[in-house]
Order: structure tokens, then sequence, then C-alpha cells
């Protein structure tokens, strides 16, 4: 499974003119289907790194938004306009041009070694993350984890051993829940990645648009 980080704060990938923006988006290819999870605060943007990045839009089966906040869905209309006959994950009822909207309440497989923690109550939004199966274990992908890391990770381990956290933590500092985890990448929303990257210095990994991790 890889996983391409396409919006984010900060820019991993120099030197081919991506932007930064505050927000996040990363698309997820498994042997079966291609997800974008989130889409950033701009389609402008979005659209730009992902064209940079050699992406065609065209290649997403699946959009997963995290929770109702501008810097997750406001790439949403953009893809709208050019994707069709794909299927839309989200919390609310918002449909989106001719996608498929599919309403998530409880923890379910999207495809094949993906699934979706379910509706998670968090401040000031509830949200959703992904649980990923990886060659080692699984991994979560979180938007801002306004539900809580810790909510989260309790979720995904009734899937199995939980060895990788990515995405956005927002002000989480209860350290010491990633002291088993393999691979950490705070990215977007995190307030504490320095900190991060000082505690797990072998398990850490720096994000950014074009940053490729592979599960």
């Amino acid at each position: 499974m890889k996983l391409t980080i396409v919006y984010d704060n900060d820019i991993y990938k120099k030197n081919i003119d991506l932007k930064s923006d505050w927000g996040f988006s990363c698309l997820i290819e498994t042997e079966g289907k291609t997800i974008l999870f989130d889409t950033g605060a701009n389609g402008e943007i979005l659209l730009n790194n992902m064209r940079l990045l050699g992406i065609d839009p065209y290649i997403i089966d699946i959009i997963v938004i995290s929770h109702e906040h501008w810097d997750h869905n406001g790439g949403l209309k953009a893809l709208g306009l050019i994707v069709d006959d794909i299927e839309l994950y989200r919390l609310e009822d918002k449909p989106c041009g001719n996608m498929n909207l599919k309403n998530i309440g409880m923890s379910q497989k999207i495809t094949k070694g993906v699934y979706t923690t379910g509706k998670l109550t968090g401040t000031p939004k509830d949200e959703q993350s992904l649980i990923l199966q990886g060659k080692d274990g699984w991994y979560v992908l979180a938007g801002c984890s306004h539900s809580s890391v810790e909510k989260i990770l309790n979720v995904a381990r009734t899937y199995g051993d939980v060895v990788g956290l990515i995405g956005g933590l927002h002000g989480f500092n209860n350290f010491h829940v990633l002291n088993d985890l393999k691979l950490v990448c705070p990215v977007h929303c995190s307030k504490y990645k320095k900190k991060i990257h000082e505690l797990f210095p072998d398990a850490s990994i720096n994000a950014g648009v074009g940053k490729i991790i592979e599960i």
C-alpha cells in the first residue's frame, strides 16, 4: 500500500513548484482501489499538487472526508467537477456532484485492507479515521484527531496490532501512547511535531507535500 501526501502545511519534495497550505490530503493506492483521504482547503492547490506529482484525478475510486472542516473538505467541490462515478464516504449527508454518497456511522470495511473507525465523537467536530492493513501490522491515518488519538488507536486495535500513526494530531501530548509504534508521522495541525521527533527519533518521519510512505 502506497501513501502520498498531496496537501499539507509543509513541502517535502522540493524544487517542483508544489504548494503548501493549511490543510491535509493523502492519496492511498492499494492493489484494488485508489482512495483520496481528505481534500485540503483549496481545490486549485490540490489539483496543482496532484498534477506535479503525476497523479491523475481520474484514478480515484473513493474519497473519504475525515470531518467537515474547510481545511479537509475544501477541495471536494473542485474534484466533483471532474470526477464521476466514485464513492464518497463522509459523516454528514452532504452529496457532491455525481458521487455515490455513503454516510458513515459504525466502523466498517471500505475496500480490501482499508477500514474506517466510524464516527467518533470529537470536539469541535466528530471525525472518522482510516485503519490500513500494512505488511507488518495496522496503520492509522487521521485528519486532525479531534476525537483523540487514544480513542482512534483503541478502535484500530480491534483489528490487530497497530504499528504506525500518520496524520494531524492537534494538541496531542500524551506521548507515551506512541511508545510501541514503529512509525509516527505527524502532519498538518500537529502542535508538537518537534517534540515527537525528539522523543521518537527512530520511529518518527517528516511529512509534507510529496512525501511517500509505503506500508
